[in-house]
């Protein structure tokens, strides 16, 4: 156990895709209402936001929500409401093809 081990959250959603901070994603579905990822979150409609519409995750929070950075604002969402972006699934291959 105390071999070093470093932590980095990940979570496995559909199609075996891993959402870790700093990925692009959009949304899948919308939540009945968004909350806030501010120190004092608040309650927002969730017609603020369109299903496709692309973010960033910021960070991790406890109870399964991610804090993810979108053009109209910064919402916790869980990661049923959320999918990675064709540009992330794609990422990977071409840092690959660069280091050769």
């Amino acid at each position: 156990m105390g071999e070093g081990f470093n932590f980095k959250p990940v979570v496995n959603i559909m199609n075996h895709q891993e959402i870790t901070v700093g990925s692009k994603v959009h949304l899948i579905s919308l939540p009945p209402y968004l909350k806030t990822a501010e120190p004092m979150p608040m309650l927002r409609p969730a017609d603020l936001l369109e299903i496709g519409a692309e973010g960033v995750v910021m960070d991790r929070r406890p109870g399964n929500y991610w804090g993810v950075r979108f053009e109209r604002g910064a919402f916790l969402m869980e990661s049923q409401y959320l999918e990675l972006s064709e540009s992330e699934l794609q990422s990977p291959a071409v840092g690959l093809l660069a280091e050769t």
